[in-house]
């Protein structure tokens, strides 16, 4: 069916793995800790947003008042991500379609995640085989919506933008593969995939 394309790109969380829970715990511990308000709609609507933006929004929109960085914040969501990785995430029935395509098209991960952490996922999912590149927040100047994520991981294949074909639960994801002249395949719609992050 996808054939037709030179190269996979995957979003990771929600998409290819299962690690809703994770962060959804990740998270509650850490709004818990620094006394933001616990609002799960917009929490579920912030989905593909990397860790420090989600922070700046949380603050801002609740306008909470913390001793607190941004960076600290989230370097203390990103430690309990850490610590609890191993009981919590789990591949997508989406693996069986990077296991077909493994050896004959390039694959590389596009997310919101931070690099290592997104490596250090997948390697405990036991699939970082599978996958050529990983492109987390990190790696990029302006994350999803921005094409910048996705453009970077065809550059790093070599393959033109509009030859990649992305795989994505969330709605920043689907605009940040438009605007990279990708197409672009929703997981829960094709799939049955349903990231459980706050449900």
């Amino acid at each position: 069916m996808y054939d037709q394309y030179q190269a996979i790109i995957f979003d990771m969380d929600g998409t290819l793995i299962d690690s809703g829970q994770l962060h959804e715990v990740a998270w509650i511990e850490t709004l818990n800790k620094f006394s933001i308000p616990i609002d799960r709609p917009f929490m579920r609507s912030l989905a593909g947003v990397p860790t420090k933006g989600t922070v700046e929004i949380l603050l801002k929109q609740f306008d909470c008042l913390t001793m607190a960085s941004v960076d600290a914040i989230s370097d203390f969501k990103e430690v309990i991500v850490r610590d609890k990785v191993n009981q919590y995430v789990k591949p997508t029935a989406l693996v069986q379609l990077a296991e077909h395509y493994y050896g004959k098209k390039p694959m590389c991960i596009g997310t919101g995640s931070g690099t290592d952490e997104a490596k250090s996922i997948i390697e405990q999912c036991q699939i970082s085989y599978l996958i050529d590149h990983v492109v987390g927040a990190d790696l990029v100047s302006a994350p999803k919506p921005a094409p910048d994520t996705f453009l970077l991981c065809a550059e790093l294949m070599d393959v033109a933008p509009e030859h990649c074909v992305v795989f994505e639960d969330a709605k920043l994801g689907f605009e940040a593969a438009r605007h990279a002249g990708m197409a672009v395949v929703d997981v829960l719609d094709v799939f049955g995939i349903e990231n459980d992050y706050f449900l």
